[in-house]
């Protein structure tokens, strides 16, 4: 698989659970949505979309297609099923061998996770919305597994330099957990820049999901590698997050 298509988690998984986050290089899109944007709500041309979701499947020999779903900022997990047909949610979960569970984002965090045993997958789309709804806790009960034998790994999202949010957004958070106020700094006036990185880790450490790892990219700032919904307004391009169990 070429490196300039994709990034591999660096995360202790065990044997046979794989997963990788698509780079905006090495697809066929043109202009502003150049050039492997996976986003067919995206403003771009369908054809060429699904024509850069081919290119997925090139050398990871998947049984299945994966599972795509209609995100919607909310909180419902899908288990993933082999007919190709998309779901509305924003976290996916499989059991099932070769069958890819997939999110796409733009700013807003992709997690992934698996159970030690490697035996379960599942990822989740954590925007700010879906992050303070408890989209990660629905994820993490959905699998199953007591949350010691879970491992989480954070893909790139907005970092908090570039995220700033008025101050519902902080209340929201803050209403259900005092502790979410470290992710918080002020900005001007009564704005505020908001830490996804730290939200998500305070709810997964909260559960009891200790063994956490990524959480070190900005969509925003680095323009070569990443879409960001913020800095390119509306007809951004999506990044896709993959994860399956060989």
């Amino acid at each position: 698989m070429s490196d300039d298509r994709y990034l591999f988690p660096d995360w202790p998984a065990p044997k046979g659970v794989r997963a990788f986050v698509t780079l905006r290089s090495g697809g066929y899109s043109q202009g502003v949505f150049n050039s492997f944007n996976l986003g067919l709500r995206s403003g771009d041309d369908p054809d060429v979309v699904e024509k850069n979701r081919a290119l997925l499947g090139e050398c990871c020999h998947w049984r299945y297609r994966p599972q795509w779903l209609k995100q919607v900022h909310g909180v419902e997990v899908v288990t993933a099923k082999p007919d190709s047909i998309e779901r509305e949610g924003d976290a996916v979960w499989t059991d099932q061998q070769g069958l890819p569970c997939a999110i796409l984002t733009a700013d807003c965090l992709p997690v992934i996770f698996c159970n030690a045993s490697g035996t379960r997958v599942a990822a989740s789309h954590a925007g700010w919305k879906g992050l303070q709804a408890g989209v990660l806790e629905a994820t993490v009960e959905t699998m199953g597994d007591a949350p010691d034998q879970i491992l989480a790994w954070f893909g790139p999202a907005i970092s908090q330099s570039h995220f700033e949010v008025g101050p519902e957004v902080r209340e929201a958070f803050l209403s259900f957990d005092p502790e979410a106020e470290s992710a918080f700094i002020p900005g001007q006036g009564d704005r505020w820049y908001g830490d996804l990185y730290q939200l998500a880790r305070l709810r997964l450490e909260k559960l009891g999901v200790k063994r956490i790892s990524g959480g070190n990219f900005c969509t925003f700032k680095e323009e070569d590698r990443w879409f960001s919904y913020r800095r390119d307004g509306a007809q951004s391009g999506r990044l896709a997050t993959l994860i399956w169990i060989e």
